[in-house]
């Protein structure tokens, strides 16, 4: 069935048990270009998601158009979520995604409240809002003019090279409002990249997205994220993606080590069992404890960057000024690309917890 001869009035006729329980379910779509991936179409009452206070994050709303992502990231720390909707945190995730179609009519109508108060709203916090699908959902625009017509500053972090459709738009928003945006580069190395990553567009597609955002008057904050233990954390390999970053126009690094939460933990040991396996008992000894590498290991990576980002300029809390001339240089900003207090480039931070 063609895309554009579907209409929202079709209902779907076997929605799969956990989509049972969402009010507005409207349909579920496959279409050719997309294939091997079902689109489950909701109709949301709210997509504006307070933080709870419990997190130790630097942003206190979110907004996640998509549910689920094509994205395929092995180690994408939100695939557990997908199980709430009884999918699998594994190939459900990366093939069931959830669409909230109304996203930016029903955000219009939040942020016009006397009681929303403008704070901070962070854009790709879970799932990427440029993922495939954006291209024909175009939903991303009208959640953009719903933020900045409200006066409510946001950021936006992704991986799809997509957010270059949105950038005029950006720029022209940004001249009332407040707007940060970051890249996400966990690899520079094609075949890694296509194992691990394999919905994404390609590094060097990313390094070009870079580019784009920082001659349309940004700067443009990258999360070198995450840092794999033995396969991109050499000071061979780190030094290889900090050049392209710092050749690319990076307005600031932030190093993130690999973090292995439930759902993400099993598909990636799956994973590196099939494709490295003189590796799984050397990462089932670091991450025995749990989700998150050791404090010496995590010191030792840190040392081994610090001369790198100090070589290509990112060492300095005002490295942004080095590439001055664009839009928001004259400011320090956290990894999402929110204005924040200067720190040092490369600095580990409370978002280390939440990379995809």
């Amino acid at each position: 069935m063609r895309w554009q001869n579907q209409t929202l009035s079709v209902e779907a006729a076997t929605a799969l048990p956990g989509l049972r329980r969402i009010p507005g379910l409207v349909r579920s779509v496959t279409t050719p270009e997309f294939e091997g991936v079902t689109f489950h179409e909701v109709a949301a009452r709210s997509v504006l998601n307070k933080v709870s206070a419990m997190s130790e994050v630097p942003f206190g709303w979110t907004v996640n158009p998509y549910r689920g992502c094509t994205h395929a990231c092995t180690y994408c720390f939100a695939r557990r979520s997908h199980e709430w909707l009884e999918f699998d945190a594994g190939r459900d995730f990366d093939s069931e995604i959830v669409v909230k179609v109304n996203a930016p009519e029903v955000l219009t109508r939040e942020v016009a409240r006397r009681s929303w108060t403008r704070e901070h709203v962070a854009l790709g916090t879970n799932t990427d809002p440029y993922q495939r699908a954006e291209g024909r959902y175009r939903l991303m625009p009208g959640i953009i003019q719903a933020l900045a017509g409200s006066g409510t500053p946001f950021s936006i972090l992704t991986k799809g090279s997509l957010l270059r459709r949105d950038l005029p738009l950006l720029a022209e928003v940004s001249s009332t409002v407040e707007v940060g945006l970051a890249v996400s580069i966990a690899l520079v190395d094609e075949p890694l990249h296509r194992s691990l990553e394999p919905g994404t567009p390609s590094p060097r597609a990313r390094l070009t997205l870079v580019r784009a955002v920082r001659e349309a008057g940004f700067d443009c904050s990258v999360l070198l994220a995450p840092v794999l233990p033995w396969l991109t954390d050499t000071s061979v390999e780190l030094e290889r993606a900090v050049a392209q970053l710092a050749e690319a126009g990076a307005s600031r690094v932030t190093m993130i080590p690999l973090h292995l939460r439930p759902g993400a933990r099993e598909w990636f040991m799956r994973w590196l069992r099939r494709e490295h396996p003189g590796l799984v008992e050397r990462y089932q000894q670091l991450y025995g404890r749990g989700a998150y590498v050791p404090a010496q290991y995590k010191e030792h990576l840190r040392e081994r960057l610090r001369p790198i980002l100090r070589q290509h300029g990112f060492d300095r809390p005002d490295a942004g000024r080095t590439r001055a001339g664009h839009r928001g240089a004259d400011r320090g900003r956290d990894q999402t690309g929110r204005v924040c207090p200067a720190q040092p480039a490369g600095q580990l931070s409370l978002f280390d917890q939440h990379p995809r």
